[in-house]
């Protein structure tokens, strides 16, 4: 084993014991290191970073090196270890540094995205804080410029909920325009409300009795009264020309069908005997008639073949079916629902009934319900946004 000595300055030992003096070291030419390290220290002796090279060196089957500026070689140190370990109220030495070091390995990096957009953001912000009002006005410009567009949008497009809130290209439109090539219909002579794969204009009046049971002469009459008076009705155009019910409701066999079947065989006979009509198919001359449908709240009474003894009826729909064709038809409908709408008020008014109850529905209520949503909704939308900008505003500054 050989030594090297070492020319660097030697280090100043740290503090002994209060009382203890070290003895004079060997010289250079006496080759053994100096065995003051076995002596009583205050606290451990630190490793220096040459001491921890020669401590690995020595680990890795080299030989250790003296160092006579520190006055210490790795065997010293070793048994200033061991010395010191066996003796009490004396604290064992730490561990190099070096070998901290070897055991830790380097983490994996985990903001790879947190970095760049934190970089982005930053880069960001100094340009809006560089110049605020370049960020303020242009996209008031911007939206004030493209917003005149607007103007450009149709202001006539009637409101259709069937158009314009199903999909377009959707695949139950495809088959009604299969189901309408094979099975045609003609609401001018030929109606069948089963046979239409589109909805129809129609007015609905529900006739409730307020005595057990409608099928009395008495209530018979005030309900054909307001049937009289619906189909009664008629538009005055600006050109001054009238669109009354007999032109736009739909036709079978060039008449107009009727609101409801038992209230028309009532119309055709007033002596009709009401205790004895069956349900749900009434024969009357030979002639049969169904009445499914058509009234409720309904109380039976023994059969009679297929059928059973109607005893009490408390309701009676009446529904005025009118021509739904493509075209100018189909508006004049729409304009005599509308006048119904308005009017019908002013006819329970004039009616005065008192045997019973009505109520009404269009084809038209749900798209008018829509339209006067949109006039009263449409302005606290235009106003949820102006706070909200104004508050994203005020937060950014």
């Amino acid at each position: 084993m050989s030594f090297r000595p070492s020319k660097v300055v030697p280090e100043a030992w740290p503090e002994v014991e209060a009382g203890w003096e070290p003895e004079a070291g060997p010289g250079p030419d006496s080759g053994r290191p100096s065995e003051v390290e076995a002596g009583p220290r205050a606290e451990p002796l630190p490793a220096s970073k040459q001491d921890s090279e020669q401590l690995l060196d020595s680990s890795q089957g080299r030989e250790p090196e003296l160092n006579w500026a520190s006055g210490q070689s790795t065997q010293s140190l070793g048994a200033s270890h061991s010395q010191s370990g066996s003796v009490q109220g004396r604290s064992s030495p730490q561990a190099p540094r070096s070998e901290n070091r070897l055991s830790e390995r380097p983490g994996c990096r985990t903001n790879c995205l947190e970095a760049p957009l934190s970089r982005a953001f930053g880069r960001l912000g100094w340009e809006v804080g560089s110049h605020p009002w370049i960020f303020l006005l242009v996209p008031m410009v911007l939206t004030a410029t493209l917003g005149t567009g607007l103007i450009y949008l149709p202001t006539d497009v009637e409101e259709n909920l069937e158009e314009q809130y199903t999909p377009i290209g959707s695949r139950a439109k495809a088959e009604r325009r299969f189901v309408q090539g094979h099975f045609t219909t003609k609401d001018s002579y030929l109606f069948s409300i089963s046979r239409k794969s589109t909805e129809v204009n129609f007015a609905c009046i529900l006739a409730v009795s307020n005595t057990a049971s409608l099928l009395e002469q008495e209530i018979l009459e005030e309900i054909g009264k307001l049937d009289d008076v619906v189909q009664d009705l008629y538009v005055t155009e600006e050109n001054g020309a009238q669109i009354r019910y007999s032109q736009v409701c739909a036709k079978n066999q060039g008449l107009c069908v009727p609101s409801n079947p038992l209230l028309a065989a009532w119309k055709m006979n007033k002596n009709l005997d009401l205790r004895h009509i069956t349900f749900p198919i009434f024969n009357q001359t030979g002639q049969p008639i169904y009445l499914a449908g058509t009234i409720g709240g309904t109380l039976f009474g023994k059969r009679m073949g297929m059928n059973q003894l109607l005893v009490k009826a408390k309701a009676m729909r009446l529904l005025y079916c009118l021509k739904t064709e493509d075209g100018e038809v189909n508006e004049l409908s729409k304009m005599w629902l509308i006048y119904f709408l308005n009017q019908f008020s002013n006819m329970k008014t004039s009616l005065a009934l008192k045997k019973i109850q009505v109520v009404y529905f269009t084809s038209l209520s749900r798209r008018l319900e829509f339209e006067a949503t949109s006039t009263t909704v449409i302005p606290l939308f235009h106003l949820a946004y102006v706070l909200i900008i104004l508050f994203a505003i005020t937060s950014c500054y």
